[in-house]
């Protein structure tokens, strides 16, 4: 427990939108303190009033936003009463910012350094000479490489972690006693993702620099935060050390965000789900703002609001907070479904039938692939080497041999005049794998490894410049087989940016219907855009809405079922959930185990977010620098992953039970695809790499347990055991 006086103190804040319709409250009597060095995280689903918070503090608010009641103090002096101007000072030089794009806070015209200099000289008596060499410590203290050779050079030529570290830098540049971090590691791998924690970690620590952490993000508040809020409707639901707050959660919001979570070692057939949404700020419920959605709601709930009460050293805004402390408190959540979602969850497994059985005799009667009493495929996980030859045969997927070039080169005339060669990228090299009937594949690796351009080739999205793919036996090529095509189906990370903001619900659902069943009547389409809604948890009344009018959760579910509109039987899904809310996401992805348990579908699932990736997949491919470097089932993979990489991504992954494992964040960068290096192409970032590694070019090989890895160090049996991350994790 902290007993230095607060850096910073928030007390009653209350922020209003005034609008046509009326005055709209976005933050109610929010108080809370952050002392100096001191991480508090911030948590909730979109729309809770996280940013808004921060942007109160920072003195960004947008008009029409004002404070219209409560007080923020700074070092004991009053903030939300300075005029712009002197709130200008203290922006930067007291209080820095760090967003969640980069690109956003950099300005593309000019180099890092001289924005670094106009910072510094800004807010520091310094001469340009003296701003510059603080500016070359800031970047090489925020773990740039070659800081006096990349002050020089613009935002586009850093990678994302490297743009993150320079934000950092000018958050840093004056000296702030206030660091507010909105979202600074959501768009980030796992790898990165680790590195920017250590530094904000290790910043905290020699600096002394308090930080306000908003996230959405569990797993970096357990690694980083001394104490944690959880806020919704604009209130704060729960605050208090995280470790009780994470562990032994009062709030029934609370519980259901940590339910949302998958584990890594804990295998959960469903996710806790917190049905329904944040309310609008129009349509805020009576008494307490999440009594719609809690399952130990009294009647109290509706009719009286709740103030943060301290129960201990976490204060909680809720009537029950002593009867939802104990585990039993909140029964098992589940959705319960209606009669209308049984409909048209078997109007489409009748359709995925009437297709399939006639091709694959190991189907059951209801379409699907035999299953196990756990509920998952049979032998889901058994590499193509030790499948017996049914069992090979009945592969849905296949891709054989891919690679995909883009060619990257100046035009004609630019080459011409500089002499400069034509250039390319090789986006995918030689990459192989099966896919059985109603089994999940994941593919993992950093960004740029070539995951999503896998993705596009095996649904004909684009042409491969070597190899094929193989779905049933028929070779997918682009622009070709229509009859093919409408089996395979794509889900986006952005489900607004794959939606058509001019079309309603009813016309994007039914768009493949129209394509590929074009006899069907309007009626017959309208009916099957209902079941489809309801198929999803929508209702057929949203069939009139437009994308705009739903949430994130509900647009990515629109998506699905668009998907799921021409029958398929493969579905890819590239990043469904990495810009959704961890409670949306535990909807999306019990949709998705649903929909494959009802329906046979087959997935590629696509994520940078290990512990999804273990809660959807049977089987796991790791992908480098465009090359598939290990594959195998999931238990094995997270049990005793064997190529370095792999080891190092589950290294870094958060320790979301706070066990004291020390996150290792992956060495160095993924190198320039333009010029790779020779050999194996992980080297340069691994720690077992031998003379052979740079020059041989290691290839995959199969296991006698039946995985796949392509490296010299394990062909060789001179790696360390490692203990995985399902041991780490307990």
């Amino acid at each position: 427990m902290r007993t230095d006086p607060p850096l910073l103190e928030v007390r009653d804040l209350r922020v209003e939108f005034a609008t046509r319709r009326g005055v709209l409250r976005a933050l109610d009597d929010v108080s809370f303190d952050i002392a100096a060095g001191e991480v508090l995280g911030v948590v909730g689903e979109s729309g809770a009033g996280k940013s808004l918070t921060g942007a109160a503090i920072i003195g960004l608010l947008e008009p029409p936003g004002r404070i219209a009641r409560g007080s923020i103090a700074l070092s004991g002096r009053r903030l939300d009463t300075l005029p712009p101007e002197r709130m200008r000072a203290v922006r930067g030089r007291e209080i820095g910012a760090v967003f969640q794009d980069p690109l956003t806070s950099l300005n593309p015209l000019y180099s890092v350094g001289r924005q670094l200099v106009e910072t510094i000289r800004t807010h520091l008596p310094l001469t340009r000479s003296q701003a510059r060499t603080r500016a070359v410590e800031l970047l090489a203290e925020t773990g740039i490489p070659g800081a006096a050779e990349r002050i020089d050079h613009y935002p586009h030529q850093f990678s994302g972690g490297m743009r993150q570290r320079v934000v950092i830098a000018l958050a840093l540049a004056a000296q702030p006693k206030l660091l507010i971090a909105d979202e600074p590691t959501t768009a980030l791998d796992v790898s990165i993702q680790a590195q920017i924690i250590a530094l904000l970690r290790r910043l905290c620590r020699e600096h002394g620099t308090a930080v306000m952490l908003i996230t959405h993000d569990m797993g970096v508040i357990a690694e980083t935060a001394d104490r944690v809020a959880v806020m919704y409707a604009g209130r704060i639901a729960e605050i208090g050390p995280v470790r009780e707050v994470m562990h032994r959660p009062r709030h029934p919001y609370t519980r259901g965000l940590m339910g949302s979570i998958p584990t890594i070692g804990v295998q959960r057939v469903r996710l806790e789900q917190i049905d329904g949404a944040m309310p609008r700020l129009d349509a805020m419920p009576q008494g307490c703002a999440f009594h719609p959605r809690c399952r130990a709601a009294i009647d109290r709930c509706t009719r009286e609001r709740p103030e943060p009460i301290a129960h201990g050293s976490v204060h909680v805004a809720c009537w029950r907070a002593e009867a939802t402390h104990d585990p039993a408190g909140i029964a098992t959540p589940g959705i319960a479904p209606t009669a209308r979602r049984e409909e048209a969850t078997a109007s489409v497994r009748d359709a995925l039938q009437g297709r399939m059985d006639t091709r694959d005799p190991s189907r059951t009667s209801t379409g699907s692939p035999e299953r196990t009493a756990s509920g998952t495929a049979e032998r889901p996980g058994a590499g193509p080497s030790d499948r017996t030859p049914h069992e090979q045969a009945s592969a849905l997927v296949r891709a054989c041999h891919l690679g995909k070039s883009f060619d990257v080169s100046l035009p004609w005339m630019n080459r011409v005049l500089s002499g400069a060669p034509r250039q390319a990228i090789r986006a995918v090299d030689d990459v192989s794998f099966e896919i059985a009937r109603g089994e999940t594949l994941a593919l993992v690796g950093e960004s740029g490894c070539g995951k999503s351009t896998v993705a596009r080739l095996l649904v004909g999205l684009q042409h491969a410049s070597t190899g094929r793919v193989l779905v049933d036996g028929h070779e997918v090529i682009a622009g070709a087989n229509p009859a093919l095509h409408r089996r395979l189906q794509m889900i986006f990370q952005d489900p607004y940016a794959s939606l058509n903001p001019r079309w309603d619900v009813a016309r994007i659902v039914s768009e493949p219907i129209r394509t590929h069943d074009p006899g069907c009547t309007e009626a017959q389409r309208a009916d099957r855009v209902a079941q489809l809604l309801e198929q999803v948890g929508l209702s057929p009344a949203d069939a009139h809405k437009f994308p705009h009018q739903f949430s994130g959760g509900q647009r990515q579910r629109i998506s699905i079922a668009r998907a799921l509109a021409s029958t398929p039987e493969f579905i890819v899904c590239d990043e469904p959930t990495s810009a959704l809310d961890v409670s949306v996401q535990a909807q999306v992805l019990n949709l998705m185990r649903d929909l494959q348990r009802d329906a046979g579908l087959t997935y590629l699932f696509i994520s940078h977010n290990l512990a999804v990736i273990h809660h959807v997949s049977d089987r796991i491919g790791v992908m480098y620098l465009g090359c598939l470097v290990e594959l195998a089932t999931k238990e094995d993979l997270f049990a005793r992953p064997l190529h370095p990489y792999t080891r190092m991504l589950l290294d870094a992954i958060p320790d979301l039970q706070m066990s004291g494992r020390t996150r290792i964040p992956v060495a160095g960068e993924v190198p320039n695809p333009l010029s790779p290096p020779g050999g194996c192409t992980f080297h340069p970032r691994c720690p077992h790499a031998q003379a052979r590694c740079h020059h041989e070019r290691p290839k995959r090989r199969t296991l006698p347990n039946g995985r796949e890895v392509a490296c010299h160090a394990v062909e060789e049996d001179r790696l360390p055991e490692h203990g995985g991350a399902v041991a780490q994790s307990r």
